[in-house]
């Protein structure tokens, strides 16, 4: 009897039709597909983000000094959970996603083991770097005196432990390109509840262990991060996920293959950090430390509609990548419009809100006059505008799985060069903080504006190996 070798394509066949998860995420419908996806994501990311603010809430007690030291830290540390998460991380979820969406289980687990290994190269890299230039950068960041001691003790244990950040994104982002959204959000929420007490008992101090002030929410949030990766490398070494973690040769195609994506994203972080960033470090300069304080708390608003982004983009990469490899680029385009749009909704609500209620918000962190008033100032200006930014920002994400970068990219840097660039040569002839605050939400529109432009064009789902 002839044996009969199937097809390349009919064994695609078989491998998607062997994963129920991925015959999901190509055929079932969109909007509930969607939402059941970036429900577990979504709670994941509030839940990061709220932990984060308890502890800012926290360290607040320490004083003012110490809230300023670390929101200069803070940044940097977003910019690397952010390169490593949403960048790096996207671009792992979509190679993952494109190579079980064509089948190649093979693929998948080559780029598992590939993924970890780079990720944590990259982290040992950042490591080494910002504890050499940790005072230069802290002190152009806008610390100096009291608060550049806060951000040098915090700055130098968080900085410390980045690889651990890089290698837990990479085995989330692993899991997450196989369209399975609900296990790294359990890890991460699990460890982020943890995260509070243990938190407040560092940095107050509890029974034998004395305060250790600012310096016990960096330790807290290391020791999260440790707990993190052990469960999710287990999860990805057990056979369990789609894409099995396992020793093996290394090897260039691979690593090419996330690094085309995941490489060139990393430039998106580094321009919202930096804008972040470059402008807290404009208003400082111009109105000092309390407007510093209060610009920067009023911002970290903003960074709680990346996790709210990404609650929708992270399941976006997978939807998208594993559409287009299995050749239905048209559904990945809807895919990505449909998100985007929701994505609006959500963020235009927190940010009416935050316009309307400034106060509520601000109040959180401190008292301070002229925090409240600076804050205040730019929620009014700015908030109305948010929507704008969430469905620019969630469509990057659609866009990686896409492996088109070139737009979303762009309007990031016309975004910076808008705010921090002609805004602070507004500031500088005019005077006007408002006019300031103006420029960046004209930025913010612009920039939202431009990345649906190019996901609604006509060659945007155009398939890439």
């Amino acid at each position: 009897m002839k044996l009969v070798t199937p097809s390349v394509p009919a064994q695609a066949t078989v491998q998607r039709a062997a994963n129920p998860r991925l015959r999901g995420m190509l055929n079932d419908p969109i909007v509930p597909t969607l939402l059941r996806m970036s429900g577990p994501n979504t709670v994941m990311m509030l839940a990061l983000a709220s932990t984060s603010l308890i502890e800012m809430w926290f360290l607040a007690k320490l004083g003012t000094d110490v809230l300023a030291g670390v929101a200069v830290v803070v940044p940097v540390l977003m910019l690397m959970q952010n390169m490593s998460q949403g960048a790096m991380g996207g671009g792992i979820s979509a190679a993952i996603a494109r190579a079980l969406g064509a089948g190649d289980k093979a693929l998948a687990d080559s780029l598992a083991r590939h993924a970890v290994v780079l990720s944590a190269s990259i982290g040992l890299v950042f490591t080494l770097v910002l504890l050499s230039f940790n005072t230069p950068l802290l002190r152009f960041l806008g610390a100096e005196g009291a608060s550049l001691v806060a951000a040098k003790e915090y700055g130098h244990i968080v900085f410390g432990g980045l690889m651990l950040t890089w290698v837990m994104s990479a085995l989330a982002s692993v899991i997450r390109g196989t369209g399975n959204m609900l296990l790294p959000s359990a890890v991460i929420c699990g460890g982020a509840i943890l995260l509070i007490p243990i938190c407040a008992g560092l940095i107050f101090g509890f029974g034998p262990v004395p305060p250790l002030g600012v310096a016990g929410g960096a330790w807290a949030l290391v020791a999260y991060q440790a707990l993190g990766t052990l469960a999710l490398g287990w999860y990805c070494l057990s056979g369990r996920n789609a894409a099995r973690l396992r020793l093996g040769p290394l090897h260039w195609a691979p690593m090419g293959n996330i690094l085309g994506v995941g490489g060139l994203a990393c430039i998106n972080p580094l321009l919202t950090n930096g804008l972040i960033a470059s402008t807290a470090a404009i208003v400082g300069a111009y109105a000092g430390t309390q407007a510093l304080a209060g610009y920067a708390t009023a911002a970290r608003l903003e960074y709680l509609l990346i996790p709210l982004a990404f609650g929708l983009g992270g399941p976006m990469v997978a939807l998208v990548g594993s559409n287009i490899g299995a050749g239905q680029p048209e559904r990945a385009r809807r895919i990505a419009l449909v998100g985007g749009a929701m994505a609006f909704a959500v963020a235009e609500t927190v940010g009416l809100a935050a316009a309307i209620w400034p106060e509520t918000w601000l109040t959180l962190f401190g008292t301070d006059e002229t925090l409240l008033k600076t804050g205040a100032q730019y929620l009014r200006i700015a908030g109305p505008f948010y929507g704008f930014f969430a469905m620019g920002f969630a469509l990057y994400f659609a866009s990686q799985g896409a492996r088109q970068l070139k737009w979303p990219l762009l309007a990031g840097a016309m975004r910076l060069v808008l705010y921090a660039g002609i805004g602070w040569l507004i500031l500088h002839v005019t005077g006007s903080l408002t006019a300031f605050f103006v420029t960046g939400a004209v930025a913010m529109t612009a920039y939202g504006l431009c990345v649906l432009a190019s996901v609604a064009s006509g060659n945007w789902a155009t398939p890439r190996r």
